[in-house]
């Protein structure tokens, strides 16, 4: 059987590429015809992806680097690590409410800009430390926009430090509900929670919904000298309407993972290069999660945590599985039931999931399949991907 092709588009953790037996794939910066792609930050939106590409995986959450929309025309699942870093966010988090309460930055510098063979150096330093003066957490509140798995792994961090926590997400799920400390309040509206906060960090997606979702006139909203932390995605808040309140005094501090031109020099602003997922065992973890999804996918047709595909798993009962990605439209199961019965295929078990416009459907079958039964359920008005999924030798 022919080797899987996993392009690497980025550096990869080797515990993760370990995941791939050398006996069934190939990875490389230099494939030339991918099965799939291993990526962290590169920019696909600006390459062409390959035709023989059947999945993409990145090493992270996010995915504003891989042109999503396009590759679900194709019928191409996108796979993502959510959680994977959710403690090297959560740890980086917990620092910055630190030195947002102690205000450690203002304080190092004042520091590093001592003369160290003045003769009134530990003079000034007595002097000096009063202006730095800050509060502590216990009995602070902190408002968590986003209860995933970090916005939940920092509420609960919150709440161990004796602070109050105050939550808001509209789009929680079951277990995510279920995961929350019950000390959790929970706000009625992102208003609710910005008028009682004293620090409010953003753990939400970047979507069309969340895109400014602090803008002029919610940060209008929050606690005076409130303290801002942003370590999700720059463009979730109003990077003009931030310099505005920090100027006015409205907020005390804004504390994010994300520098910017436009707020360079403001005082009160903290922007450090991007460390939220940069640990070590932040990136293994990434690396070794979304290289099992991607395996599941290949060998088995198994699909979990894509952001454009339904999850969907069936057990094998047989050697012979074929993998449907199709618009979610009426009939479909029907012509693809038709084809292989006039083939001459008995289906022996079958999973048909849909996650909005997009469908994906698992079939095991009694006997081989052969090209001309793919190439045909491949016309199939609204077939996007098809292909045979043998089961791998032992």
């Amino acid at each position: 059987m022919d080797k899987h092709q996993i392009l690497l588009l980025n550096n990869i953790s080797a515990h993760g590429l370990a995941r791939l037996p050398h006996d069934r794939y190939v990875t490389g910066k230099h494939v030339e015809h991918p099965d799939a792609v291993l990526v962290r930050s590169h920019d696909m939106h600006a390459m062409e992806i390959p035709a023989s590409v059947r999945a993409i995986g990145r090493a992270g959450a996010g995915t504003n680097n891989i042109p999503v929309a396009g590759m679900s025309k194709r019928g191409v699942p996108v796979f993502n690590a959510p959680g994977a870093n959710a403690n090297a966010v959560k740890e980086l988090v917990l620092a910055a409410l630190l030195i947002g309460a102690r205000n450690l930055v203002p304080a190092l510098r004042f520091v590093e800009n001592l003369q160290p063979d003045a003769s009134d150096f530990e003079t000034r330093v007595e002097d000096g430390k009063k202006q730095f003066a800050g509060f502590e957490l216990p009995h602070r509140t902190l408002g968590v926009v986003g209860l995933g798995a970090i916005g939940a792994l920092v509420a609960e961090t919150a709440l161990k430090l004796g602070m109050k926590v105050v939550g808001f997400d509209p789009e929680i799920t079951v277990d995510a509900a279920w995961r929350l400390p019950s000390a959790v309040r929970k706000a009625h509206s992102i208003e609710d929670l910005l008028k009682h906060a004293d620090f409010v960090t953003l753990h939400v997606p970047l979507l069309p919904a969340t895109r400014g979702l602090i803008d002029t006139k919610r940060l209008a909203a929050m606690k005076n000298h409130a303290i801002l932390l942003n370590f999700a995605r720059d463009a979730i808040v109003e990077e003009a309407a931030v310099s505005s309140a920090l100027q006015a005094g409205k907020l005390k501090a804004y504390l994010c993972d994300f520098p910017s031109p436009r707020l360079a020099g403001v005082e009160g602003v903290i922007a450090l290069p991007h460390l939220g997922a940069s640990t070590a065992e932040a990136e293994e973890n990434c690396a070794v999660m979304v290289a099992d999804q991607l395996r599941e996918f290949l060998e088995n047709g198994n699909i979990s945590n894509a952001v454009n595909f339904p999850s969907v798993e069936m057990a094998r009962e047989s050697a012979w599985r074929v993998a449907i990605a199709n618009a979610n439209v009426p009939n479909m199961l029907g012509q693809i039931s038709t084809a292989m019965a006039m083939a001459g295929l008995n289906i022996h078990n079958m999973v048909n999931k849909s996650r909005g416009e997009m469908a994906y459907t698992l079939v095991d079958v009694d006997s081989p399949v052969s090209d001309a039964v793919i190439g045909e359920i491949a016309t199939i008005e609204g077939v996007l991907s098809v292909r045979s999924v043998p089961a791998q030798p032992d």
